[in-house]
């Protein structure tokens, strides 16, 4: 009697299992090319990759920094005394700024406007929005440090047609520091950098770059540093809710302009020639922000926080978009 065959499972039943070669035969994957490495490093499909876009463009700034002062010589511009010369310094921030943005702009085929500064707005209701929130915030950070006892306005330092003539000195120069310093640090470079590292870390890169680049200024402090940096945020804000820097410059002009002619105090640790008022700060450093002037008073932060806040609800939805 034949016994019945035992049941086998069913992958040994299948018949002839194919042949599986050892590891060691399969062939080896072939390694990049030298040109293929330096492909991947510095190119993405078929452009810079961004960080190498913005180490470009901030090379190029340091070279305009370096040239344009020679070249201002050259022309005997630098014959220009007192606050004329700081005029033609900002100047050549802002050439420093702008013209390597339009050699970017050209290599990656992109549109100027695309930065954050489009020409459709320009010195529209975003910026005076934001001139009139600049001398707002100034105006009650001010009254906070009166209110404390430690500010005091003692009459007028100018009379007649100086008024007029340094309060449009002023407010010509502070405009093209803000154009310089907002393109610089949150035009070009945020646009870049966000796209490598999203937007909230590239903003919070740059406004410590922001405040690095006042700790040379006279009488800086630590405080007076992270203000700066707390304001750079800020104008962060303001470029993600409204998609372009017009309210920031407006802000940025407006701010300097009412800290440094109309309440006459020191911005940044340097009282402006020409100032409106005969003004005064007196007791505790903390609150009146010292050599620095009120963006070295503690209270400074509780009034961008409050501005913050503000303009949050004011402008609540995102608008800052970027392309590849």
């Amino acid at each position: 009697m034949n016994e019945p065959k035992p049941d086998l499972p069913a992958d040994l039943d299948a018949g002839p299992h194919p042949q599986v070669e050892p590891p060691d035969s399969q062939p080896f994957a072939v390694p990049p090319s030298f040109e293929q490495r330096v492909y991947q490093v510095f190119l993405s499909s078929d452009r810079l990759r961004p960080v190498w876009r913005f180490l470009l463009y901030v090379g190029m700034w340091e070279a305009f920094i370096l040239l344009l002062p020679g070249l201002a010589a050259h022309l005997q511009l630098q014959g220009a005394r007192g606050i004329w010369q700081e005029m033609i310094g900002e100047v050549e921030y802002v050439v420093a700024a702008f013209v390597p943005a339009l050699i970017m702009a050209a290599i990656e085929k992109r549109s100027f406007g695309d930065y954050g500064l489009p020409l459709r707005g320009a010195f529209g209701k975003l910026f005076w929005m934001g001139a009139l929130w600049g001398i707002v915030s100034l105006t009650v950070l001010m009254l906070a440090i009166h209110g404390a006892g430690d500010f005091a306005l003692n009459g007028l330092a100018l009379h007649g047609r100086r008024v007029f003539k340094f309060a449009a000195f002023w407010g010509v120069l502070f405009l093209i520091v803000g154009f310089a310093e907002e393109f610089l640090l949150r035009g070009y470079s945020q646009f870049t950098l966000t796209q490598a590292t999203g937007f909230w870390p590239s903003a919070l890169l740059l406004s410590v770059s922001f405040a690095f680049l006042h700790w040379r200024n006279p009488g800086e402090t630590w405080i007076g540093l992270l203000g700066v940096a707390a304001i750079g945020l800020f104008f962060c804000l303001t470029l993600r809710r409204t998609g372009n820097l017009w309210f920031a410059i407006g802000f940025h002009a407006s701010w300097d302009w009412s800290e440094s002619f109309l309440y006459s105090v020191p911005d940044s640790g340097q009282l402006a020639t020409g100032h409106l008022m005969k003004s005064s700060l007196h007791g505790s450093t903390w609150l009146t922000g010292g050599s620095v002037g009120p963006e070295g008073s503690v209270l400074l932060f509780v009034v961008i926080a409050l501005t913050w806040a503000a303009f949050a609800r004011v402008y609540p939805e995102v608008k800052y978009r970027i392309g590849r």
